[in-house]
């Protein structure tokens, strides 16, 4: 008997459902025994959430003041304790080091009155919204930055970097976070962004844009992603290094599946480009809207050709970005005006996996237990950020946000998994700035956030085995998904805080 009449009895069995029925029961009784420590109020996973602004201003400051801090994070003995390489596989112990991961922190301020806000990225596969919290109390409570109305933190991705998140240890139920290293990161990454604060100078804040045609590809359908590369820099007027944050979408994967080595992926390569043309200048780089799966161009060369020089190619990505970086030439003075509003999300989580993966203490977001008891959810939030008078509008998203959910181009009912049409009001309609784009992985990782039109599991261990769905297209990113809840509960929260602040 061949696999599809033996797959068609066992749906005339009705098995695949049987099979579903023991792991809802299983995912309840697991939930229902977890001690209470395991769980997070509401209010002790806001507590160190700065809210932002009540209302936007529109009446610019006087003048932009900022400054930057950085603090490198890879640990002097990389060989001599186990630190295990985030992003493809369980157990792959790093043995060396490519280049530093770092955090770079910016604090900007309008000089308005209504405080300062400070913009940090870690270079890392992802970083949880409670270590977020960890190092916003070291920064509060070291009461240095007074008026501060918002931390942010985000991390690049970079599939090459110590394990932040916990879910690539030795095997599957034994987390990959090294604790003396996370300590000493959210107490460098704390003092990155104190440094920054002391760094303060006074000078004029520019944005400018690129495409960056060619560079990327989409590995899901439908291909949609952002082609602009976006530039902010900060020009002191004291004549010290400028600072460029740069924004675009894109997995920092580039080394490849097998590497052993730590690294920041293409970013220090793109950083160091801008360094030696400016002599000097800082910079920090935030991802996009990544979900799909946005990725370099020949990134299935560095996937599947063993003979693929992957050390050379990310280097060579990094630099082509920070050519096209130093060779912009559209920029704009932004008015020094800075409006940011916050706001802690609920969002329900279905993959049973990762609850377990927190109740065997591998991954350490903020979960609850749902009115019941047999269900749990996330905490975590979403912001949004104005630069100058309508000039600059940035979402703070806490994941890996598939790109329709910004551009309203999603897959028609036709040819969607579901058979049935995405129905949302998508963030290209919450805002009428000029510039617009996606800071993701920032302030939690809660993995891909996927339309629910599209949000296809395996019919029988559903966030466990990869499914093919009626057009053989894969559905991987499931799997990393809270479930086919987040994308409204996030797209429902951004547009009601920003209603809020009108």
């Amino acid at each position: 008997m061949n696999s599809e009449l033996l797959l068609k009895l066992a749906r005339f069995l009705q098995i695949p459902n049987l099979v579903r029925k023991i792991l809802a029961v299983v995912v309840a009784l697991v939930i229902g025994v977890m001690p209470c420590f395991f769980f997070t109020g509401k209010q002790a996973a806001d507590k160190y959430m700065l809210e932002g602004d009540a209302v936007f201003a529109e009446t610019a400051g006087p003048k932009w003041t900022a400054g930057f801090g950085s603090a490198v994070l890879t640990p002097e003995d990389i060989t001599a304790d186990t630190y295990y390489i985030a992003g493809y596989y369980t157990n792959n112990p790093a043995q060396g080091v490519l280049d530093d991961m770092a955090a770079r922190a910016v604090y900007l301020d309008d000089n308005t009155g209504r405080g300062g806000v400070v913009l940090c990225a870690v270079d890392c596969v992802g970083i949880s919204r409670a270590d977020i919290n960890a190092i916003r109390k070291i920064v509060i409570e070291s009461g240095e930055i007074p008026g501060l109305k918002s931390i942010n933190v985000a991390a690049t991705h970079s599939h090459s970097a110590i394990d932040t998140q916990g879910i690539w240890g030795k095997a599957f139920y034994s987390t990959g976070r090294n604790k003396a290293f996370m300590q000493a990161l959210r107490q460098k990454t704390a003092q990155a962004i104190l440094a920054a604060y002391r760094d303060r100078r006074d000078g004029s804040l520019y944005i400018g844009t690129a495409e960056t045609e060619g560079l990327q590809t989409d590995l899901r359908t439908p291909v949609e992603y952002s082609k602009t590369l976006t530039r902010i820099r900060f020009a002191p007027a004291d004549g010290s290094p400028a600072t460029y944050l740069v924004n675009f979408a894109c997995h920092p994967e580039l080394l490849g599946k097998n590497t052993k080595q730590v690294s920041a992926d293409f970013p220090a390569y793109m950083g160091r480009e801008i360094e030696r043309q400016t002599g000097g200048a800082h910079f920090v780089y935030f991802n996009g809207a990544i979900g799909g799966m946005i990725s370099a161009s020949n990134i299935m060369e560095v996937y599947d050709n063993p003979d693929f020089d992957c050390v050379q190619y990310t280097m060579d990505f990094g630099k082509t970005l920070g050519e096209l970086v130093m060779g912009i030439d559209n920029e704009t003075p932004v008015a020094p005006l800075v409006n940011i509003k916050t706001r802690g999300v609920t969002v329900p989580c279905d993959n049973f996996m990762l609850v377990l993966a927190r109740f065997l203490g591998v991954l350490n977001n903020d979960m609850a237990k749902n009115p019941g008891g047999t269900s749990a959810s996330v905490f975590t939030e979403v912001s949004y950020m104005e630069l100058g008078v309508k000039q600059v509008g940035m979402f703070f998203i806490p994941g890996e946000l598939y790109p329709e959910l910004v551009s309203g181009r999603f897959l028609p009912a036709a040819e969607a998994s579901l058979g049935f049409d995405a129905d949302y009001k998508v963030l290209s309609q919450m805002s009428d700035c000029r510039h617009q784009f996606v800071m993701g992985l920032c302030n939690d990782e809660l993995g891909y956030i996927i339309p629910d039109n599209d949000f296809y599991l395996h019919e029988w261990l559903p966030y466990m085995n990869i499914p093919k769905d009626a057009f053989g297209r894969e559905h991987y990113e499931e799997t990393n998904s809270t479930g086919p809840g987040t994308a409204r509960a996030i797209l429902e929260a951004m547009d009601g805080l920003i209603s809020s602040v009108r």
